[in-house]
């Protein structure tokens, strides 16, 4: 593929593989190394449209494609990696020798969930080579599900302004036995996501009416495929790497029965990848060695890796400040590109302090990214029909 580099890198018995990367936008300020999410997602193939924004903003971009995944994936034989060398500590080493090899002392490193894990491992085994950090949708630690487990609680069962509605037809729902407990960890946050507080209420109304079944099933779906379902080569390719969200991450840790536990869905992914082992790094006990300026970017709407996560973090960090984006969900990289190149920007030319009093104006650019953007008209469109077909079943009254 056309401006895709690579070096090789030594496997744990001696045969070795491919490491690709790419590098576009115009060298001279500090580089920006952008590792996305996952563990799976590819960076070569899903991103030329940030590259091409980063580039027109003169900035100096560096992706890694991560072991493993799409153009990382096979050793010199053609083989898949082994398990073996597929750990976080070999992710984060494989930056360290892209930097090396493009001559790099320093860079400002962004990190987009997953993403978050690899940068904060990479400043604490190289302090030395960040100048800076954006951290969007953060991730710290195994023990992050406990936060997430409660905030969606909060918000979505018990109710908050905006969303006691929602939560009190939630819990009426539930108790008729409209809606599966178990199934409302898998449907009613990524709605959420996608729509806001909206389109949650607009979907349960639906529901409570005897509508809206098969969005809901469709919802439900998706997010079942998104862990069991199969890869997109050289997009997302779950099935080699997925293994580390388990065995360092605990991914696989079990449901507990509760309404709105995301790990209904993750946890289906346990039984084909590795046990919790432990983490690689103590990323919390660390933060406050990262005396570097740091953005950290959170969507009110992310449900994944949500506010009350971002706001801890940044209350360790030396140099830290918070950039709440409200209308935006996980992984602003993905659904909110011009936002996250306007934020990595600021960090690279020494502005990362005014980026809180301009995060409105920040969540206000147009959409343009990857396309993760779509998936809330898209949710619309399928109730709007969904709704429409029930109205054409129903029976008609009438002399």
């Amino acid at each position: 593929m056309p401006g895709v580099r690579s070096i090789a890198r030594r496997l744990p018995d001696g045969r070795t593989f491919d490491l690709a990367y790419v590098r576009t936008g115009r060298p001279g300020g500090p580089t920006v190394l952008v590792v996305p999410g996952g563990p799976g997602l590819a960076s070569v193939l899903p991103y030329p449209v940030v590259r091409a924004i980063a580039a027109a903003k003169g900035l100096d971009v560096l992706m890694v494609e991560h072991r493993g995944v799409g153009l990382s994936r096979r050793d010199q034989d053609g083989l898949d990696l082994p398990s073996a060398a597929l750990t976080i500590e070999d992710a984060v080493a494989d930056l360290v020798a892209v930097l090396d090899a493009e001559g790099i002392g320093r860079v400002v490193a962004y990190g987009s969930s997953y993403g978050t894990y690899l940068v904060q491992g990479l400043a604490v085994q190289h302090p030395e080579r960040i100048v800076g950090m954006v951290l969007d949708s953060p991730m710290r630690s195994a023990r992050d599900l406990d936060v997430v487990r409660r905030h969606l609680r909060t918000l979505l069962w018990d109710g908050v302004e905006g969303t006691t509605r929602s939560a009190a037809l939630l819990r009426e729902l539930v108790a008729d036995g409209t809606v599966d407990v178990r199934e409302t960890g898998a449907v009613v946050p990524v709605v959420f996501e996608a729509g806001g507080p909206a389109l949650v209420e607009r979907l349960l109304e639906a529901l409570s009416q005897g509508r809206g079944r098969r969005t809901w099933d469709w919802v439900r779906s998706v997010g079942s495929e998104e862990v069991d379902g199969p890869d997109s080569p050289y997009t997302l390719e779950t099935d080699l790497v997925g293994r580390i969200g388990y065995r360092e991450l605990d991914y696989g840790a079990p449901p507990d029965g509760l309404p709105l536990d995301p790990q209904v869905v993750l946890a289906g992914g346990a039984a084909r990848h590795s046990t919790f082992v432990g983490e690689p790094f103590d990323l919390v006990g660390a933060s406050a060695k990262f005396e570097w300026p740091t953005a950290v970017v959170s969507g009110a709407r992310d449900l994944r890796t949500p506010r009350p996560l971002a706001e801890a973090l940044v209350a360790d960090l030396p140099d830290g400040v918070l950039v709440p984006l409200p209308s935006t969900g996980h992984s602003v990289l993905d659904t909110h590109a011009l936002a996250a190149l306007h934020v990595a920007g600021a960090v690279a030319a020494g502005h990362h302090d005014r980026l809180p009093r301009l995060a409105d104006r920040i969540d206000a650019l147009p959409r343009r990214g990857n396309g993760s953007h779509w998936v809330g008209r898209v949710l619309r469109a399928r109730l709007a029909a969904d709704l429409a077909l029930s109205a054409l079943a129903a029976p008609r009254g009438g002399a």
